[in-house]
């Protein structure tokens, strides 16, 4: 017998801890999926990716999955499961603002698109940019923003601009309607209730790394 997907209700809004760790538990069954592997006991997923047994069953019970003793889950159904909570076969039109080094690799990522996230316009302030595309993707001025997302139906920002220009350019996101922001700036932005915020720092991982390297070197 497989997992078990149970008809209890899903939390709406499940720890962000545990939404955190989802990916990791759906890249390994997709792994496990490519190599034919039929089913996997929480105790291996354990091992590979050292979290603890019992955190896992109790990640993968918000979402009504049970395994069964003895057998584990099966792979294919909780990778179904685990791409269909995350989001990840839904598509979700984004809007680039700051289509830079970094935001024009964001658009280059067809990587973004296995995981539902469509990049189908870039923003630039910089008119040599303004009117070129990247990977397809048209950049547009900064003005044409709030037609844009009534347009397209986008409903994610995407900000990857220097540091100070992050408020103001969440500030016209907002207004223009996007309903979540992806910040990639170190600048800690305020948004509007009811606009979901996501910070992905890369300086503050590369702070903590450069911290862990120095400590090795003591």
């Amino acid at each position: 017998m497989s997992a078990r997907v149970t008809s209890a209700r899903i939390p709406d809004q499940l720890p962000e801890p545990t939404l955190r760790r989802l990916p990791w538990y759906l890249a390994f069954v997709q792994m496990l999926k490519g190599r034919k592997v039929e089913y996997i006991s929480t105790t291996r997923i354990a091992e590979e990716l050292d979290v603890d047994p019992s955190q896992i069953a109790k990640d993968l019970s918000f979402l009504g999955i049970r395994g069964k003793t003895r057998i584990g889950y099966q792979v294919e159904a909780l990778e179904a499961k685990l791409r269909d909570y995350l989001g990840f076969d839904r598509r979700h039109c984004a809007i680039m603002a700051g289509a830079g080094s970094l935001g024009a690799a964001l658009i280059a990522d067809s990587g973004l698109q296995r995981y539902g996230l469509n990049i189908v316009a870039g923003v630039d302030i910089n008119p040599d940019i303004v009117g070129t595309e990247i990977s397809g993707v048209h950049i547009y001025a900064q003005s044409e923003v709030p037609e844009l997302v009534k347009k397209l139906g986008v409903k994610i920002g995407i900000i990857a601009v220097p540091v100070e220009a992050a408020q103001e350019v969440a500030d016209y996101l907002s207004a223009a309607g996007v309903q979540a922001i992806w910040n990639f700036t170190p600048s800690r932005i305020r948004v509007p209730e009811g606009v979901v915020i996501s910070n992905t720092s890369i300086y503050s991982h590369l702070a903590v790394m450069y911290n862990r390297l120095s400590s090795l070197d003591e």
